[in-house]
């Protein structure tokens, strides 16, 4: 058996920004067209007027301060709603993998690594462009890796199960050297005509190389150990998918074809899960919380953190202990945790521990305890 390493790591940042201010005038410019155009069924007790959003709001409800997409203008058109993303051939790179070129090239030069060194891509995200063929494969061609690569969805845990599904192979020995990529387009699932979430996603792209520890080039962080639990919930759905067309009027515009949840279910009931999963997690591997030096959290909103950070740790963590990123890049789904990661892992020395978790839609839950080598 060997013993699996995150070698490097990369984010792909788009250059694109959404203020909270920017995207509260573009909302509540939507919801007066709305609630004008709506007036009469508004006024009959037929149709639910829109209320106003506010930065005051948004920061309060989540920590969230900005957030990169792809693009922004069609986002802040109250006539659209969405980003607007060019129509590509299929001769041309996908968005995905063009994405994930920039965060996989990254990781590998801080790994040491060519690209022909690895052997298995795994492309894990909460959607993907497609069904087939696989984001992973056209990752894998663009980049001039060898063996195989595959897609997986776990929706918010994707880069941590990806992890572990990787740190697996390499343990068996059936792979040498990985990379687990996660492009996150998630301003393509956001209802942002919703004032309840319509602040709560952005667009980025991880990656992270993982290899056998005795193989580093240079400082790297030893998998200790995976974790990974899932337990079936309603609370954070999405309804689109390839048999939508086959229903009657099934491709009318409906809310449950983009991001849904029950935010106060999922607050309830996630952050024991996840706290549980933790202290489980690092009792069976025999560290204690005073062990970790670091905590990089799945990076939905900062009361879910500050609360798991707490209940894990037996008190309130110190923003080195658990530094968040959504201010800056709202919750990218499961790229949150290792962007989280990237940038706030380089001053840990050896022998110091850390806690990668990603939780969400499932529910899921995964965490990787990592040792600096």
């Amino acid at each position: 058996m060997h013993t699996p390493a995150i070698t490097g790591s990369g984010v792909f940042t788009p250059d694109q920004v959404i203020t909270n201010e920017e995207l509260v005038e573009a909302f509540n410019a939507y919801a007066e067209k709305f609630n004008a155009e709506n007036a009469q069924a508004i006024a009959k007790g037929e149709v639910e007027a829109k209320g106003p959003s506010s930065p005051e709001f948004i920061v309060g409800a989540s920590g969230i301060e900005q957030r990169y997409v792809m693009d922004k203008a069609g986002v802040l058109d109250p006539a659209v709603m969405h980003p607007l993303l060019r129509e590509r051939s299929n001769e041309e790179p996908g968005i995905m993998a063009e994405m994930a070129l920039e965060a996989c090239g990254k990781a590998l030069e801080q790994a040491g690594r060519r690209a022909d060194e690895v052997d298995l891509v795994i492309c894990a995200a909460s959607n993907h462009e497609r069904p087939y063929p696989a984001i992973a494969i056209e990752i894998q061609q663009l980049m001039g890796t060898v063996g195989f690569a595959f897609d997986m969805n776990v929706a918010c845990s994707s880069a941590t199960f990806g992890i572990q599904a990787a740190a697996d192979m390499i343990r068996s020995g059936s792979v040498r050297c990985a990379i687990v990529v996660n492009p996150e387009i998630c301003s393509g699932h956001l209802e942002w005509r919703d004032r309840d979430c319509h602040f709560i996603f952005g667009d980025v792209c991880t990656a992270v190389v993982l290899e056998r520890a005795e193989e580093a080039r240079g400082a790297h962080f030893i998998v200790r150990s995976t974790r990974c639990a899932t337990q079936f919930s309603n609370n954070i759905r999405n309804n689109n998918g390839f048999l939508r067309r086959s229903r009657p009027q099934g491709m009318e515009d409906r809310r449950d074809m983009q991001f849904v949840q029950e935010g106060r279910k999922v607050f309830k009931e996630v952050l024991p899960l996840v706290s549980k999963h933790i202290a489980t997690h690092l009792d069976a591997a025999g560290v204690t919380p005073d062990d970790l030096k670091r905590l990089w959290l799945h990076q939905a909103n900062k009361s879910m953190n500050d609360f798991i950070g707490k209940k894990v740790l037996g008190r309130v963590p110190t923003p080195e202990e658990q530094p968040n990123i959504l201010q800056d890049y709202a919750n990218t789904s499961s790229a949150g945790s290792i962007v989280a990661f990237s940038k706030y892992s380089g001053d840990l020395q050896p022998g110091d521990h850390g806690l990668i978790c990603s939780f969400g839609a499932g529910y899921s839950v995964g965490s990787v305890l990592v040792e600096r080598g």
